[in-house]
């Protein structure tokens, strides 16, 4: 994969927030002043776990990828990708999350400029916890030097259809959204129209039908959303194979600003 050219937005004037260093030394190797979360903030892709309360008791785990020179720059604040599996993925073991996306490619790209967020949903019937995902990203926006106006979010299959629903239910959070190998519910179309969304499908998946994804990508044009939508026309349903090692993806994610999205 070609190494994006984007940097890390450095922050200026009254809106700059600087970690200062007293804070740093108190969380330079884990996330833990306060009484926050305990996260290893080596450089790299690590598994961490959260928890918390939304509405009731929520935890998970995750693996968080930190690009090179993180701990060298405190005042930087970083855009944040946010992954979503597939149901194969789904379970215990933090590692299987590393098949696809990526997670599969990030352990070898310490020059990848976006602070990842990689979450595993246990159980591929019930898939992702909409309130536990809240609760992560609540906790990860209070706590890492995120740039509040560069947080993404995309998924793939299961991990898909949750990105559709998440950005449903949480406007005004993802600048951008990219689900792959995913259809929505199109009742929630009006809800995503505000919020850019790059689709990707394989033209002979099986799985989640075409013709299934095709009809949210028409939905969301009929609200008058901004939405396009690629497909593969020989691929089944491994559409996010293409997808994630194409660097125009994350060149895309990175030209969108929430402050930039139309009010409509």
């Amino acid at each position: 994969m070609t190494p994006l050219k984007a940097s890390p937005e450095r922050p200026t004037g009254r809106r700059a927030r600087v970690w200062p260093a007293s804070l740093l030394g108190c969380c330079l190797l884990t996330v833990s002043c306060g009484g926050g979360p305990q996260w290893s903030l080596a450089e790299g892709q690590h598994s961490q776990k959260f928890s918390g309360e939304y509405r009731s008791a929520v935890s998970g785990q995750f693996l968080l990828y930190l690009p090179k020179g993180f701990t060298e720059h405190p005042a930087v604040k970083y855009p944040l990708l946010i992954f979503l599996h597939g149901s194969g993925e789904s379970g215990t073991d933090i590692n299987k999350v590393k098949v696809n996306g990526p997670p599969k490619f990030l352990d070898t790209r310490p020059d990848f400029p976006f602070i990842v967020v990689s979450p595993q949903a246990p159980d591929p019937d019930l898939g992702f916890d909409l309130a536990a995902m809240n609760v992560l990203l609540d906790q990860l926006l209070q706590n890492l030097p995120i740039d509040k106006d560069r947080v993404y979010l995309t998924g793939l299959s299961l991990g898909g259809i949750a990105a559709y629903q998440w950005a449903a239910e949480r406007p005004g959070t993802f600048a951008a959204v990219a689900p792959i190998s995913a259809a929505g519910n199109t009742y929630d179309a009006c809800k995503l129209k505000s919020v850019p969304i790059w689709a990707f499908h394989g033209g002979k998946d099986d799985n989640v039908k075409t013709a299934d994804g095709q009809a949210m990508v028409d939905a969301i044009k009929a609200c008058g959303g901004d939405i396009k939508l690629t497909i593969y026309p020989e691929l089944g349903h491994s559409a996010w194979e293409p997808a994630y090692v194409d660097p125009a993806l994350y060149e895309w994610f990175l030209n969108h600003r929430l402050s930039h999205a139309a009010v409509k």
